[in-house]
């Protein structure tokens, strides 16, 4: 018998034990916390894991397996200029409209491909950062100086994170890099446009899909056009997808057909968009994985976003779950307070001081915001009193972080690395909120 791991087994019964035994059921304060747990658990179930996740992980798999490693290494790598990596990775987030969770499993991907530590990481900040539509949103509702500093700021902060991260870790991206250099230069297994269209109707779908409701009281213009008719944009380009199986991954027509079919029914018989959108990837999945040739890419494509399924998911539901109940549910027009009561964060990030800037930015890096969340929030609390300064410290440090988001990034580039991006992440938005904050109020 080992007697140390016996008496591992026992701690672990008597903690658990202990924390049910004194479980404070009579506070209102922890059975709202539970009430909030599983409130936002509940909604990040039904409204992004289908949306925004399951189209995420397709999208890493084709960048896994459709794009060959020296197409990362040409704008992502050793081999590429730094102005082009750096640049191509900044402004990212511009055309992929996600939050700091949906980019994991495509950050997962271009960093296992061989992209450099600093592109992959100004990559990973930029994307849920520059979302255009939170930049729009931001502009209308919070003013336009307060849109203008969140999107100059995400664009300078990608690029030096970036270049601080490759600074710090250059010893390790020096051996990588010289790795990299010795890679040979493998063939395209097929032409550049087509593996760009298959991602990029992907990229759009995922986009369209998920494009905000516009604000209150709003209902003519470009955006609430584009919202009223989302869906009927989604299937358009889904006939772009369609295409892109049989024509570029020459997948069964057959098949195809019978797929297209199934998710057509699925969308005429049911009001529920959430259950076409199942039906849509289960099937893709399906006669992606049926493809009968031998080393099939289609097969691969579907293994790979199953890996990176498995790798992100449980990691996101235990960090939702903590969230939840340290910090509450507030999506839509719900908010349910965690077991951290709201007047305490909204009375720490009054006024423009260094510890308001610097509070705002931490609970903004844990805190989770779905995609455009984080504007109705914030225009919650600069009405409680919260300051210009730390508005946009949350703002910068907000989208881009989570405690979902540090547990997958911790298992992608380790704990240290993890460490260190969210210091420069709150750092750098505490010094932006400042700095704006000093200028708003002059």
């Amino acid at each position: 018998m080992n007697f140390t791991r016996e008496i591992k087994i026992l701690g672990w019964m008597i903690a658990i034990f202990l924390a049910i035994f004194f479980l404070p059921l009579e506070s209102a304060r922890f059975t709202t916390a539970i009430e909030a747990t599983l409130d936002l658990a509940r909604w990040y179930a039904r409204e992004h894991v289908i949306l925004c996740l399951l189209p995420a992980f397709l999208i890493a798999g084709v960048i896994s397996v459709f794009v060959s490693q020296a197409s990362v290494l040409k704008y992502f790598g050793a081999k590429a200029k730094r102005w082009v990596a750096y640049s191509v990775a900044s402004v990212s987030g511009t055309i992929l409209a996600v939050c700091s969770c949906t980019i994991l499993p495509l950050f997962s991907s271009i960093h296992k491909r061989g992209a450099g530590l600093g592109p992959a990481v100004a990559f990973l900040y930029s994307g849920p950062a520059i979302n255009i539509l939170a930049i729009i949103l931001t502009a209308r509702i919070l003013g336009f100086e307060l849109g203008v500093a969140r999107f100059i700021g995400a664009v300078v902060f990608a690029i030096v994170i970036g270049l601080l991260m490759a600074f710090f870790y250059r010893k390790e991206e020096k051996t990588r890099a010289e790795e990299q250099m010795n890679f040979p230069d493998v063939p395209e297994k097929r032409p550049l446009w087509q593996t760009s269209f298959h991602f990029f109707i992907l990229v759009l779908i995922l986009v369209f899909a998920n494009w905000g409701k516009p604000g209150e009281g709003v209902t003519s213009g470009a955006w609430y056009f584009i919202w009223a008719n989302k869906w009927y944009i989604t299937a358009l380009l889904s006939v772009g997808l369609i295409y892109s199986l049989i024509a570029i991954l020459k997948i069964n027509p057959w098949h195809v057909a019978g797929a297209t079919a199934l998710t057509a029914v699925a969308a005429v018989t049911t009001a529920n968009p959430l259950i076409t959108v199942t039906i849509a990837i289960a099937a893709v999945s399906a006669i992606a994985l049926l493809d009968k040739k031998e080393d099939s890419d289609n097969r691969d494509w579907i293994h790979s976003s199953w890996n990176f399924t498995k790798q992100i998911v449980p990691l996101l539901a235990i960090g939702v779950v903590i969230a939840g109940f340290l910090l509450g549910s507030t999506h839509d027009s719900t908010s349910i307070p965690g077991i951290i009561p709201d007047n305490w964060i909204s009375s720490l990030v009054g006024g423009n001081s260094l510890f308001s800037n610097f509070f705002a930015s931490i609970v903004g890096a844990f805190m989770y915001f779905a995609t455009l969340t984080e504007v109705p929030i914030i225009q919650g609390l600069l009405a409680s009193g919260m300051g210009k300064g730390p508005a946009l410290a949350l703002l910068l440090a907000g989208p881009s972080l989570s405690l979902p988001n540090m547990l997958v990034i911790r298992s992608v580039l380790g704990t240290r690395k993890t460490a260190v991006f969210l210091v420069l992440v709150v750092i750098l938005s505490t010094i932006a909120g400042l700095v704006y904050g000093a200028i708003a109020t002059t």
